[in-house]
């Protein structure tokens, strides 16, 4: 049920290592006006949903079907959401969940850590985020995250995340550090939009570049700040801090291979220490075998990091809306690989049981959705 991709030795033995554990789950949440761009991200059918898909997702992750949800879950433009695997599981197996803002637009109806932050501009503006908000997110970051993996140890954190255009950001934080990204990173499209990211992208870095002191060229929370999401400052942190006291789940694709290569450049040029060999990023088979992206190629290029997947198949499901997934639409997010990979650790949940969990929670969410239209 898990596939170590990239460094397998790393990977393999952090899987003997976590065998039997059940992890906590933080989920850090954020916002990039980025998201707002048309075209630019199917996590949401239109600019206007893709405004509450973080908060919508926060509350059905926490909440289920228990109570009304202030904000629903919006509606995609193919598929399902994939807020509903990781519900399903973390239910199932009674994992611990924190979510924490890093910067929304609106206030989370869930108990969850606020950190203060605030929603990031346009990356296409080359100054996303102030850089005193960027370095005061990262410090808060490794303070939670120092607490949350003592909470955790002696099993380990995962660390989630959803900020609707995050692979965009991504895109500009890896190409920002030196690696050539192009035409590597996933979307929730089924063909991913690498052209219109890269234009984007290019736009950000440019600005940025044109003004920057030649320091801040070299200062990775310069370049978050200049290009990046609220989200990747409070998760590197908490990557950082984090990796002393336990394992590291970086459950995520595109989005938290970023967030590993930034630790470790803000490890590099701050001189923090850290352990690496603790941290592993944990995504989907459908965003590790994306035929329209290289995740794969890109955790190689990044170096150093064990990328895994969960071999979740949604190919026999009843359900056409889950089917979707085996078509390329959606294929992660908020923590949904990595918590289909915890459930095979944690419990030994194979197909059949990973299958039944998510469908039955699809089932009653598409009667109570019959029922209230």
């Amino acid at each position: 049920m898990i596939r170590v991709y990239t460094q397998a030795a790393q990977g393999h033995a952090w899987l003997r290592r976590y065998w039997g554990h059940r992890p906590r789950l933080a989920c850090v949440l954020g916002f990039t006006e980025t998201g707002l761009i048309p075209g630019i991200s199917a996590a949401g059918a239109t600019p206007r949903d893709r405004q509450t898909t973080a908060i919508a997702d926060a509350e059905f992750l926490y909440w289920g079907q228990s109570r009304p949800p202030t904000y629903p879950l919006p509606p995609l433009q193919a598929g399902a959401s994939p807020v509903i695997i990781s519900r399903a599981i973390i239910a199932a197996q009674h994992i611990p969940l924190r979510f924490v803002n890093a910067g929304l637009p609106m206030p989370v109806p869930v108990p969850h850590l606020d950190l203060g932050g605030q929603p990031a501009q346009c990356l296409h503006t080359g100054q996303a985020l102030p850089i005193a908000l960027v370095r005061r997110l990262f410090h808060q970051g490794m303070v939670w995250g120092q607490r949350f993996a003592q909470e955790a140890s002696p099993s380990y954190l995962m660390v989630g995340e959803c900020v609707v255009g995050g692979t965009t950001t991504a895109l500009a934080a890896i190409l920002g550090l030196g690696f050539a990204a192009e035409g590597k990173v996933n979307s929730s499209h089924p063909a991913c939009n690498h052209a219109q990211k890269n234009a984007i992208v290019a736009q950000g870095l440019d600005a940025w570049r044109s003004r920057a002191m030649a320091e801040d060229l070299e200062d990775p929370l310069a370049l978050i700040a200049a290009v990046g999401d609220p989200m990747q400052a409070v998760a590197a942190g908490i990557t950082l801090a984090g990796s002393r006291h336990s394992g590291i789940m970086l459950a995520g694709g595109t989005q938290m291979l970023a967030v590993y290569a930034l630790a470790r450049a803000i490890a590099a040029r701050y001189q923090l220490l850290w352990q690496p060999d603790r941290v592993v990023v944990s995504t989907t088979r459908w965003v590790a075998e994306d035929p329209t992206g290289d995740t794969v190629g890109l955790a190689e290029h990044i170096g150093d990091v064990s990328l895994m997947a969960s071999q979740l198949s949604f190919a026999a499901s009843q359900y056409p809306q889950l089917r979707c997934y085996e078509d390329g639409f959606v294929k992660e997010g908020v923590a949904a690989g990595g918590c289909a990979v915890a459930a095979h650790l944690y419990l030994n949940w194979h197909q059949p049981q990973l299958l039944h969990c998510v469908e039955r929670l699809f089932a009653t969410l598409n009667l109570a959705q019959s029922a209230n239209p």
